[in-house]
């Protein structure tokens, strides 16, 4: 997110020097400048200000000047169409998938998704369980929220300690293995890619795997070595090599050139 600017423009300007090529506007957690999607959704009483303030339009104006790519993945909807209003240069949603298939906050509608077509962009799918399936989305919901109503339960039970704890592990055991058992299948990850393409076109879609922010990714997509998968499920679904090139990473090449 954008909080490491401390609200001062002159940050971006050190940071494109150290070699920032692209800045995601907030996280999960709001800016004061930019409100997120999980904020938008559930929080709203966080927000300062509903999509970007002036300073927040002014970063984004700074970010093209200096040819870093504007990220709007982590952003909610007022943020992303403000942002998309402003900026002059193609925008990149770095790690995102798709609200038709999977209605979650941080997955992106189909007019967001027209949106980033129009400006030049590219979505780049997220690979997390929770983002890719609605029934695992729905199943984890189900599960904590048994084992918040378990471990209330336990508050008012005359057990020791080391016996509450046993069971909150007994349940985490089993927590654990109905999510493993649940974890989507890599058809379902390519589901999201042929949304996008059947929607607006081969141009705007590409990989965002978010291997270092998620603890659950479909099975067999463990890590980046899998990628070929991802290919052969492509390929086995008819698109040709130049399609593929694209999303694979031609379009992310195509809005860094086009940012640079």
């Amino acid at each position: 997110g954008g909080h490491m600017i401390e609200e001062d423009l002159g940050k971006l300007d050190s940071l494109y020097a150290l070699g920032m090529r692209y800045l995601t506007l907030t996280w999960n957690n709001s800016t004061s400048w930019a409100s997120s999607a999980m904020d938008e959704t559930d929080h709203p009483e966080r927000i300062k200000h509903k999509g970007l303030n002036d300073f927040g339009k002014q970063v984004v104006q700074r970010l093209n000047e200096l040819g870093v790519m504007v990220d709007l993945s982590h952003v909610g909807e007022h943020t992303f169409y403000d942002a998309i209003a402003v900026s002059k240069k193609p925008v990149i949603l770095s790690h995102s998938s798709v609200w038709s298939i999977c209605p979650v906050f941080r997955n992106v509608k189909d007019d967001q998704i027209k949106a980033v077509a129009k400006n030049g962009g590219v979505i780049c799918i997220n690979f997390y369980s929770g983002f890719i399936s609605k029934e695992y989305d729905q199943l984890q919901k189900k599960l904590l929220d048994r084992k918040d109503s378990l471990q209330g339960a336990l508050l008012s039970q005359s057990l020791a300690q080391t016996e509450k704890e046993a069971i909150i592990r007994q349940f985490d055991h089993a927590y654990d293995s109905l999510m493993n058992a649940a974890r989507p299948t890599l058809s379902q990850l390519v589901d999201h890619i042929d949304y996008i393409v059947k929607l607006v076109g081969d141009r705007y879609v590409g990989i965002g795997s978010d291997y270092d922010g998620v603890g659950s990714v479909p099975v067999g997509l463990e890590d980046v070595t899998t990628y070929p998968k991802i290919t052969e499920e492509l390929l086995r679904r008819g698109y040709s090599k130049k399609s593929i090139k694209r999303i694979l990473g031609g379009n992310v090449l195509r809005v860094m050139k086009a940012n640079f």
